[in-house]
């Protein structure tokens, strides 16, 4: 994936993109609070690719005010916009937030209470197999609380791809499968999905939303005591990079949501597609990379991203 490099300032929407927004949140609705979002110190981005989801960074909820000349940019940007036929959406833990669940890079998220080291590794696997299923087991039993559902965001998303006279593809770095609970149909787990289980004999991967014991048998082969989390830790590569890049080839429209910026291969796919594409940013608040796209709006997920949708299908 190309490098991050520097780039033109990132311009904001303005008022000629006539986005619909809900009602102004309270002034305690647009202050997060205690474990809001915040950005990842340097010591905790040690790899490459996660072991699950990436985070939306962040720790207000203002939307932005467009410059003058930035209106001028955003009105010619709306044409581009609202033509795009094959449309890319990255989408990261902020996202799944609003829907109850901890992300990864916070400072007070789950890699601030265990190491990665420990559980997040091949290695790991091989050292400790029962920390390593405990610690995903967990996890597991997090999403079938019946407290944790989509959110707003995700079935924008979905309606996005339901009504969008074009093709859309939904990449996620989420383990999570709120995506399917919204009605997406078209997407890929670039990360691996929590609700699977991997045999690491035949090497399928078969639903499993139960914890995964010593002696559980795989689905497909029968063979006990061979199941793994089907998950990207740290070290393995991403699933389906070749389809991803496809993708990002023919897009004319990539979006990136609730990521942090700092997670590749992810965080190089607005690089990939600079020049050839137009890149928009939803997040709460400005990631690593946001000075490489094109358009952004910051503000929580579940205001932006249905506010961005509803724009783009009026237009299409």
């Amino acid at each position: 994936m190309p490098a991050r490099g520097a780039a033109d300032e990132t311009v904001p929407f303005a008022p000629p993109f006539d986005l619909a927004f809900p009602d102004d949140p309270s002034p305690d609705a647009a202050d997060p609070g205690p474990g809001a979002c915040r950005r990842a110190s340097p010591a905790a981005l040690r790899a490459p690719c996660g072991a699950g989801a990436d985070r939306g960074t962040g720790a207000g909820a203002d939307l932005p005010r467009a410059a003058p000349a930035a209106v001028l940019h955003a009105a010619a940007a709306r044409a581009d916009l609202l033509m795009a036929r094959r449309i890319v959406v990255l989408t990261g833990a902020g996202i799944s937030r609003e829907s109850g669940l901890a992300t990864f890079r916070d400072a007070d998220g789950i890699w601030a209470q265990v190491r990665i080291e420990d559980v997040a590794t091949p290695d790991a696997f091989a050292r400790d197999p029962a920390r390593v299923q405990g610690f995903y087991n967990a996890r597991r039993a997090q999403l079938r609380d019946p407290a944790i559902a989509p959110n707003a965001a995700h079935l924008a998303l979905a309606r996005l791809e339901r009504e969008h006279p074009g093709e859309v593809l939904l990449v996620t770095q989420n383990v999570d499968d709120l995506h399917e609970r919204a009605g997406s149909t078209r997407l890929i787990h670039m990360h691996g999905e929590l609700m699977k289980a991997r045999c690491m004999s035949c090497h399928g991967a078969s639903p499993w939303r139960a914890d995964i014991a010593p002696d559980s048998a795989c689905p497909a082969c029968d063979a006990r005591g061979r199941l793994r989390p089907h998950v990207v830790w740290f070290g393995e590569m991403p699933l389906a990079m070749e389809e991803i890049g496809a993708a990002l080839e023919a897009c004319d429209l990539f979006v990136s949501i609730g990521t942090s910026g700092n997670v590749y291969p992810a965080a190089g796919f607005v690089a990939e597609v600079r020049g050839r594409a137009r890149t928009v940013e939803l997040n709460l608040e400005p990631s690593e990379g946001a000075s490489l796209f094109d358009e952004a709006m910051h503000g929580p997920a579940t205001q932006v991203v249905p506010a961005f949708v509803d724009a783009l299908l009026r237009g299409a």
